[in-house]
């Protein structure tokens, strides 16, 4: 199933990705976000949950479900360019900036900020195609400033 969605998210499948896809490849880039500081901790995951729980109106178990399969992808996935690349292709810009938003969320969970999450996340904005200004703008929403 793994390899399936690797596929589609490159593009070599003869299939695109598809919303249930783009779902786990944005749950995922949540988790490598807060694995980021090599420490996961329940706040993160919390977090992790809240978002996706109200992004896709799911119940308890689904979250959960979704997470855990999210964690195992992540894990696997040798670079973060195929999330983005889904996220960019199934996402209107405006929708990228809440993606973007959601990200900084889960960074901030833990309340303190690494370096390397701070770098992952400029990458990932630029790769999902958000400018600084508004990468700026969602964690100054995230944090509630």
């Amino acid at each position: 199933m793994i390899k399936g969605l690797f596929e589609r998210l490159t593009g070599s499948a003869d299939q695109r990705a598809t919303d249930a896809d783009a779902r786990l490849a944005l749950t995922a880039l949540l988790v490598r976000v807060a694995r980021a500081d090599f420490v996961y901790d329940a706040a993160e995951q919390a977090q992790i949950d809240k978002v996706i729980a109200r992004r896709y109106a799911l119940t308890p178990e689904q979250t959960i479900a979704l997470r855990e399969e999210a964690e195992a992808l992540e894990a696997t996935a040798p670079d973060t360019v195929r999330f983005t690349r889904a996220l960019k292709d199934a996402v209107p810009y405006e929708e990228r900036t809440g993606v973007v938003e959601a990200l900084w969320s889960v960074v901030l969970a833990d309340q303190s900020r690494d370096a390397h999450e701070d770098a992952l996340l400029r990458m990932v904005a630029n790769l999902l195609g958000v400018s600084d200004r508004d990468s700026h703008l969602a964690r100054q929403r995230a944090s509630g400033a």
